[in-house]
């Protein structure tokens, strides 16, 4: 059976079971793949022992242990469905999303079980397991002679294997369906072979993770070597001691990795390539010089609508091409007209953002989103017309590859010109000593909005107004209504559970913040501290207009 027969993720698991190779490393610990698969099979029979009429849906609680792949492996092979609970929720956030999954047994671990104290989990007394504890090793000892081996019939394809929640950086966490067939169809997608080391180091209970690394170690019996956590300071030492060919990220992390300090080993690996979404031109540049390993963007989201693979050799930003089958185009999110392709001056960069960028859509993408979990108006608005919207902004070059241009919340409208913010971030980004912008709209008092900028610098590095000016007066693709009026200077940029920037915060905060803040004012093209006598006279401006909700808001 190669890599592209297997039709569910049961048989993705079953079909290691009798491979003696190393599967999994864990700190000091190793197992073969046959034991990785005996313990899914001993996860499987405790699910079952313990399913109750319902959506057999198990929420896990927990960090990247072993413990958490033989569940994942386990409830493969039960027909269990695995909730990957976000461990960065509290209190009724937290609750809610175990509700509304109809999760009906959880599994935690010690470290995490006091999230859960006090709170409406919508479950039956003792079905809140810990994991790594004597009484859960206990249970599953007694369990041991009664597993059966492969006797037991295997799931559809079709049949629900996962709920993966979404990031919420446009709007609400969405609990994402996916099938045993996806599962299965996703481990196909790498590559790999069995003498690859996979370094798995983002969180389980999101899709990254899975697609990336898990499913297609499974698959073609490469060693998966399992992180706790990730840790930028950790990386280079763990992937020269594992001997690991790959690793995958999403978000931040690369970010977090150049900013360590340089060492003599830095190209002493091996690593051949890796995988990191939304990765800044500038932070993919300083890896890849500074590692000597390709580092390729790509784009595919939780619900795996759109799936967009990586090009070789094309411009920073690029997230890759589409398949013909997908029929993937860039349209006003209005009125669904296809934008003009993007074009370039001589040194590469965007000269037609306003015309070009538009929402992401797959219009023969429908019938790979599987839906969301109990949340039918989220799925009719990701659906409507008979395609997908991506909710995310994008234009794409003569040679069908794809750029990221921002969130659909990421328009912005200044002096009666729409724009999207990620062209902006990609300028300020050039500014010396930056390691993360984050562009976002604020009110203008009395129309519209105005540009905002969130701006991270590397230790030791002080936000100069002077400098900034004078950067921003060379930057020749600037649009002229795409300047900051308002600088804050942040010590760390707000992430989600994956470490996406989160602009919510920032947009809801404004100017209202103990951060320093810099501002333009009116006929002026440089930048002063904001005072509160500056936002007593903006608020004062706002309600002359009308506008004191919208500034409130």
């Amino acid at each position: 059976m190669t890599t592209h027969d297997f039709a569910t993720a049961a048989q993705l698991v079953r079909q290691r079971g009798e491979d003696d190779g190393t599967g999994l490393v864990f700190e000091t610990r190793r197992w073969s793949w046959r034991m990785v698969v005996a313990e899914a099979e001993l996860r499987a029979e405790l699910l079952r022992s313990l399913r109750q009429p319902g959506p057999f849906h198990v929420g896990v609680l927990m960090e990247n242990t072993p413990e958490y792949l033989f569940l994942l492996s386990g409830a493969a092979l039960a027909g269990a469905v695995v909730v990957g609970i976000n461990p960065t929720h509290r209190g009724d956030e937290l609750a809610e999303d175990i509700r509304r999954t109809d999760c009906q047994l959880i599994v935690t671990d010690p470290d995490r079980i006091a999230l859960l104290a006090g709170l409406d989990l919508g479950l039956e007394s003792g079905r809140l397991l810990v994991a790594d504890v004597e009484s859960y090793a206990q249970r599953l000892d007694a369990l041991r002679p009664t597993v059966p081996g492969s006797t037991r019939d295997d799931p559809t394809p079709d049949q629900l294997y996962l709920l993966l929640f979404t990031s919420g950086s446009t709007g609400g966490p969405k609990a994402v369906r996916m099938s045993q067939g996806r599962a299965a169809r996703a481990a196909a997608r790498m590559g790999f072979g069995p003498d690859d080391v996979i370094y798995s180091a983002m969180p389980l209970f999101h899709g990254n993770a899975l697609s990336a690394a898990v499913f297609p170690a499974f698959a073609s019996g490469a060693t998966l070597v399992l992180r706790r956590r990730f840790s930028a300071s950790s990386f280079l030492p763990d992937v020269r001691a594992s001997g690991a060919t790959f690793f995958n990220t999403v978000g931040r992390a690369i970010a977090h990795i150049v900013a360590t300090p340089p060492t003599a080993h830095d190209r002493d690996h091996q690593l051949r390539f890796v995988l990191g979404p939304e990765t800044s031109a500038q932070d993919k540049e300083a890896f890849t010089a500074r590692f000597g390993v390709p580092l390729f963007e790509g784009y595919g989201s939780s619900e795996n609508a759109i799936v967009l693979t990586p090009v070789a050799g094309a411009r920073p930003g690029a997230l890759g091409r589409a398949s013909e089958r997908d029929d993937v185009a860039v349209v006003d999110p209005v009125t669904g007209t296809e934008r003009p392709l993007a074009t370039f001056d001589d040194r590469g960069r965007l000269t037609n953002a306003s015309e070009c960028i538009g929402e992401l859509v797959g219009r023969r993408a429908r019938a790979n989103f599987e839906g969301y979990y109990n949340n039918p108006e989220a799925e009719a608005e990701r659906t409507r017309n008979g395609w997908y919207w991506s909710g995310d902004l994008a234009y794409r070059d003569d040679d069908g590859v794809f750029f990221f241009a921002g969130r659909s919340g990421d328009w912005l409208r200044v002096d009666s010109e729409n724009f999207a913010a990620a062209p902006v971030e990609r300028i300020l980004a050039r500014f010396e000593g930056v390691r993360g912008v984050a562009v976002y709209p604020v009110p203008d008092a009395a129309t519209g909005d105005q540009v905002m900028v969130a701006l991270e610098f590397a230790p030791g590095v002080e936000f100069e107004p002077g400098a900034f000016r004078t950067f921003l007066a060379g930057q020749a693709d600037l649009g002229t209504k795409w300047a900051p009026r308002y600088v804050r200077v942040v010590q760390s940029l707000p992430v989600t559970a994956t470490d996406k920037v989160d602009k919510r915060p920032l947009r809801a905060e404004r100017w209202q913040t103990d951060d320093p803040v810099w501002h333009r004012p009116a006929r002026s093209d440089g930048f002063v501290p904001l005072t509160p006598e500056d936002i007593a006279l903006a608020e004062q401006q706002f309600a002359e207009n009308g506008r004191t909700e919208l500034l409130l808001g």
